[in-house]
């Protein structure tokens, strides 16, 4: 089973890091938030996303 992300928008600042490692995954909300809007990604890529985070509001969902 795949894994599924998500963003704590409450914590994001809008840095687009997440966007530009991974923008089939991630994509940046009117309000300038992150959100994930696909799962057909590789994981790595969502892990290198999480992994840069300058908030480290990307998540894994349990």
């Amino acid at each position: 089973m795949a894994k599924k992300a998500y963003v704590d928008e409450d914590e994001c600042i809008g840095c687009e890091s997440c966007v530009e490692i991974c923008p089939e995954a991630f994509e940046l909300t009117d309000e300038m938030k992150a959100h994930v809007i696909s799962e057909d990604c590789a994981e790595e890529c969502i892990q290198e996303a999480i992994d840069t985070c300058p908030t480290e509001c990307i998540h894994w969902a349990d």
